[in-house]
């Protein structure tokens, strides 16, 4: 990738940079502003370049959603920020970046308002180039993303790496070349879409830790009562993974029925009960395992945290910030729970990904990469 700090001269330029501020909001406010202060840095070298920066983002899937609550937390790290209000292609908002001085920095609203943006449209990204000398993708976290302000794009203005963005491929690709011990962990849902990886680590990783509610759909083919646990449908194969000797999975689970809630041996689980976390036997295990690897690779939360169930995520992060092992860890829910106990530096890289995070490590690139070459 080209690097913006391969631009020579950025002195009075107008910069259109793709953020990704696609962050949680509640009551009007960001509650987890991770990704807001990972874009920071390219903010700041652009600024101290001279450059005009013209900042693009999404939020939300339907596009419904301003951009304003995130404006407002970003002016706490950038004070001279402008929330331009007006939609993308306004006359307010044309005449405001026409009009634009070195060292001014705006945001645009939300991008995904403009339906070309989730289809590609070429007219939709010729337009919003206007707006740019120079395209800066800092965006790694929807750069698996086939959309406008990521890829068709480049096709009117230059096309550079973000600082973040370099950051992500840099401490992703260790686990191209691990050092060893390697322990993989994966957790969360989706076993289709984590297939991939799960073969692709079980022969490259000195142990492969399965979780969450993809270990159901372990604990189903191993023959093992699963009760009403979350398990997705189809023919994934799983009985020539479980073949392999470096795959482990949990040893004991939480389990919930109604108001009960209960730990038991994996293969101990009642018709009426559900899964939502793994157990203290495990985490003893992987405390283990975790003391005497060197490298540490792991995406996607061990139980269903969004309903609460973020006991062993938490347990193992922390007892990872205490060693001396080098940690890569991404996904939306894990990245919560590492802001929520405020880890951030004290693991060695924290991903702003989630499926794109997953898509960089199963392929090695991304569309939105391998257009900035």
């Amino acid at each position: 990738m080209k690097s913006i700090k391969e631009i020579t001269d950025l002195k009075g330029k107008r910069v259109l940079v793709r953020f990704d501020f696609n962050v949680p909001i509640q009551n009007g406010k960001v509650v987890d502003d991770f990704r807001i202060k990972k874009a920071i840095p390219t903010i700041e070298y652009l600024h101290k370049k001279g450059a005009i920066i013209v900042i693009l983002s999404h939020l939300g899937e339907s596009g419904h959603d301003s951009l304003a609550p995130v404006a407002t937390r970003l002016k706490k790290y950038i004070p001279t920020l402008k929330f331009v209000t007006t939609s993308i292609f306004s006359d307010i908002t044309e005449d405001t970046v026409k009009a634009a001085k070195k060292g001014d920095i705006f945001m645009l609203e939300n991008v995904r308002k403009e339906s070309g943006e989730k289809n590609n449209s070429p007219s939709f990204a010729r337009a919003l180039s206007r707006y740019g000398e120079i395209f800066v993708n800092d965006a790694f976290s929807v750069s698996h993303r086939p959309h406008a302000s990521i890829i068709g794009i480049t096709k009117y203005l230059p096309g550079y790496a973000g600082l973040q963005l370099m950051d992500e491929v840099k401490h992703l690709s260790e686990a191209f070349n691990p050092k060893h011990p390697f322990l993989f962990i994966l957790g969360g849902a989706k076993f289709s879409t984590k297939m991939p990886l799960v073969k692709k680590f079980l022969r490259n990783a000195d142990n492969v830790f399965i979780s969450g509610a993809l270990a159901n759909d372990f604990f189903k083919a191993k023959g093992y009562e699963v009760g009403k646990s979350l398990v997705e449908e189809g023919n994934f194969h799983i009985a020539s993974l479980l073949k392999h000797k470096n795959l482990l999975l949990p040893k004991d689970v939480r389990v919930v029925n109604g108001k009960k809630s209960r730990f038991v041996k994996a293969d101990y689980v009642d018709k009426d009960e559900a899964i939502v976390d793994s157990g203290p036997e495990t985490i003893a295990v992987m405390a283990d395992l975790i003391k005497k690897s060197k490298f540490v690779l792991w995406n996607g939360p061990l139980g269903k945290y969004e309903n609460g169930f973020g006991g062993a995520t938490e347990e193992l992060l922390k007892l990872i910030s205490k060693t001396d092992c080098y940690s890569v860890i991404g996904g939306g829910d894990t990245v919560a729970i590492i802001s929520k106990l405020k880890l951030e530096n004290k693991l060695g890289f924290v991903s702003t990904g989630g499926g794109a995070t997953l898509d960089f490590l199963a392929k090695g690139t991304l569309p939105g990469i391998k257009v900035l070459k």
